[in-house]
């Protein structure tokens, strides 16, 4: 009996608890109180941290007058340069024998390209009005030819859309002056694309004339005063007040009716004051409105005499060898066709570093220097001409430019002349009949 009680008791769970399991709960419990220490001590010192403010994103930075200045730039070389073939091949077709309808299309082409190129100027100029001002340019130019430019413009313009045109230019007014025959005529455009657009009937006056000599301190000038008068809408006053407001129109229903942004007439005053004038507005008697721009202007000679003798006849029968860094295809086909009508004979590379080498290889005349070029500049690439030995780095150098104001950069690396796009036939022709007297002068 006695056994059978001890087997019983042996089979029943014995409530001791093993030396191993005893050892390892005060281990455990030893353990997760060390975690909770931890745990405790981190989250105080995450506690005593400052907190980090959420980064908030930082604005993009405003576009600074060094990048604006870049894209205008950059804005006025690429639409400036189809302009320039646009202009100068439909001056070739006016040159040409055509019918009276082929002339009209003609005409109106030319007017479209101008008030576009005008167009770019004004654009130019009014976003850098909250800047130093205009650098007005102090360039001779042929202001007679200028007055009948504006008139074909007119011609052209009021021909397309069945009005009537005149044009008066005043005999008193001198056939040369000194001043910024760019911004003038982008001005004179601006007025005239305003005359035709608010005009449905009737008819369009330009009128130019002298209204006396000026006192300055660079010397005496005349005041030239361009009036364009319409049959067109009519305005009142107080919509002439707002006009000559940066983007600002006669009244909604005229934006609504005829387009436009406003931005020319703030343009063209801007201009005219920097030129010593003025622009006003007046109703015209019988309906209509006259715009009268006013400038002053150095009077100037005729320009002097040009070469002459058997060299000079040569080169002109010959024509001039001329490098043209241009790296447009557009600009190249441009630049060909008018110096192959003008006779002469152009070779074209299209980088400023081969423009040195390739002189130094061939006889050339003079070279058409565009200053917007990939790689190195056309600044870099006249310096590095200029810096070959001679005769290679006396060459003639015409700068060509979408800005005026690359000329000072331009003639301080080595040019000779400078022209603004879009390029006329008969400013390139000027600039190149200077490079054949400066050739036949030196044989």
């Amino acid at each position: 009996m006695a056994s059978k009680s001890r087997a019983r008791r042996s089979k029943r769970p014995s409530k001791r608890t093993p030396p191993k399991a005893r050892a390892a709960k005060p281990r455990a419990a030893k353990t997760r109180t060390a975690k909770t220490r931890t745990a405790k001590a981190r989250a105080a010192k995450v506690a005593a941290r400052p907190r980090r403010k959420r980064a908030v994103p930082k604005p993009a930075p405003k576009a600074g007058p060094g990048m604006v200045d870049a894209a205008l730039a950059a804005f006025a070389h690429e639409v400036r340069t189809p302009l320039t073939g646009i202009l100068a091949i439909s001056n070739l077709l006016a040159t040409s024998d055509l019918g009276e309808r082929e002339r009209r299309w003609v005409d109106t082409i030319k007017a479209g390209a101008e008030h576009l190129a005008s167009l770019a100027t004004l654009f130019v100029d009014a976003a850098r009005s909250e800047g130093p001002g205009l650098e007005i340019r102090q360039d001779f130019f042929d202001l007679r030819t200028l007055a009948r430019h504006a008139a074909d413009s007119l011609a052209g313009r009021a021909a397309a859309k069945g009005l009537q045109a005149s044009v008066e230019v005043s005999d008193q007014l001198p056939a040369f002056a000194v001043g910024d025959p760019v911004r003038l005529r982008a001005a004179l455009e601006n007025l005239i694309d305003n005359a035709v657009k608010f005009t449905e009937q009737g008819s369009i006056e330009l009128r130019i004339v002298p209204v006396g000599m000026v006192k300055a301190r660079s010397g005496d000038k005349i005041g030239v005063a361009f009036a364009i008068s319409d049959s067109g809408i009519g305005l009142t006053l107080s919509e002439v007040k707002r006009l000559f407001r940066p983007f600002s129109q006669a009244n909604v229903s005229i934006a609504a009716r005829f387009g436009g942004a406003g931005l020319g007439l703030s343009s063209v005053r801007q201009l005219a004051r920097a030129m010593g004038g003025d622009i006003v507005a007046d109703r015209r008697a019988g309906g209509g409105t006259t715009f009268t721009l006013k400038v002053e202007l150095a009077p100037a000679e005729g320009p002097a005499g040009t070469a002459s003798g058997e060299s000079a006849a040569a080169l002109l029968s010959q024509g001039l060898r001329l490098l043209s860094v241009e790296d447009n295809p557009f600009g190249r086909v441009v630049l060909n066709t008018i110096l192959t009508e003008l006779g002469h004979h152009a070779e074209f590379v299209g980088q400023g570093e081969a423009a040195p080498d390739r002189l130094a290889q061939g006889a050339f005349d003079a070279v058409l220097m565009d200053m917007v070029l990939p790689g190195i500049g056309g600044i870099e690439a006249i310096k590095r001409i200029r810096a070959l030995p001679p005769p290679h780095g006396r060459i003639m150098i015409v700068g060509i430019s979408g800005r005026a104001e690359d000329e000072a950069a331009a003639r301080a690396a080595g040019a000779d002349g400078f022209l603004v796009k879009p390029v006329s036939p008969r400013a390139l022709a000027t600039a190149l009949h200077e490079a054949t007297r400066r050739v036949a002068t030196a044989t």
